[in-house]
């Protein structure tokens, strides 16, 4: 058995001696009283999706081909929309609200991201989604379809998804990662069906 040696305990400062003798000189500590905020958790997840939307020119393509004008909409377009709803689809807050607190302080650098200057407000965001039509919805879809054709998901061998029971592979989405985009359920035993797994 083996006997520890009983530890030395050093006073962090002696007789007249201050915090910066203990320092390495190439160490700066600087502090401050003002309050700075600090990026939300999900800035640099979306910093990536932004990044890899704009390398295929998706923002490009929705500016081009999704037309949706109204006067009191003022400043903004559809990329600005848009930009918002990704934004607020990768960040993990529960309702827009939160979004909105959070993404405020970094305004502009959020909208950078999008190549845009300027943040809608909430209540700009509810009436354009309050007014927006079929056709302009169906726009965007097509250029996000069109977006996934042209690089499928699968090039050689299946990339992950749900196999069902009939064997059919299905890829799911699920933008939310803390909840479950597929659920167990109870499955039917009768003899047409193949067994569960």
């Amino acid at each position: 058995m083996h006997k520890l040696a009983p530890l030395a305990f050093r006073e962090p400062f002696g007789q007249g001696e201050d915090m910066s003798s203990l320092c390495d000189p190439s160490v700066n500590i600087q502090t401050s009283s003002c309050s700075v905020p600090s990026t939300p958790s999900w800035f640099g997840e979306l910093t990536f999706l932004a990044h890899s939307l704009r390398c295929v020119s998706i923002f490009s393509a929705i500016s081009e081909c999704v037309r949706f004008a109204r006067r009191r909409f003022g400043l903004y377009e559809v990329i600005d929309f848009v930009a918002v709803l990704l934004g607020y689809a990768a960040s993990s807050e529960r309702i827009l609200e939160a979004f909105y607190e959070h993404v405020q302080p970094f305004d502009d650098a959020f909208m950078a991201l999008f190549g845009r200057e300027r943040l809608p407000a909430r209540s700009t965001l509810s009436s354009f989604l309050a007014a927006l039509d079929q056709q302009a919805v169906e726009a965007l879809l097509i250029v996000f379809l069109e977006d996934l054709f042209a690089r499928p998901l699968e090039k050689v061998e299946k990339t992950g998804g749900l196999w069902d029971r009939q064997g059919t592979h299905w890829v799911v989405f699920d933008v939310d990662g803390t909840r479950q985009a597929a659920r167990q359920r109870a499955l039917p035993c009768t003899s047409d069906l193949p067994p569960a797994n």
